[in-house]
């Protein structure tokens, strides 16, 4: 039985309502915005996450405007707000600010005991 496509939110690509991924653009939540520190769902018109208390608007690390934090790009400049994952056997695409790959749990930065510089 094939299901209803939706617009993804994050490209616009018609994507199959049962999917848990974009084929398009690769988002890992393309039908509603997730806090990207808990991923409890979230919507543009709310200050904190209700869940874990993260403001939901920051700095873009490209142009430095306010940006949300449920979308995968800088809503001013297009920027990317994701990073891949430093575990080699993750590579997951992480929100930049993250601490911790949500996917594997390692540290997102390279200076942290057990990463090397290859």
């Amino acid at each position: 039985m094939s299901s209803y496509k939706k617009p993804c939110i994050q490209c616009g690509a018609m994507v199959e309502g049962t999917a848990h991924f974009c084929p398009g653009c690769g988002s890992n939540h393309p039908f509603n915005y997730r806090c990207p520190t808990c991923k409890k769902e979230i919507t543009k018109d709310m200050a904190r996450c209700s869940d874990c208390g993260r403001l939901t608007q920051v700095a873009c690390p490209a142009c430095g405007t306010p940006t949300f934090v449920g979308k995968d790009n800088c809503e001013s400049c297009g920027a990317t707000l994701m990073v891949r994952c430093l575990n080699p056997k993750c590579g997951e695409n992480e929100f930049f600010e993250n601490a911790k790959c949500s996917a594997c749990g390692k540290s997102m930065h390279p200076t942290k005991i057990g990463w090397r510089k290859s």
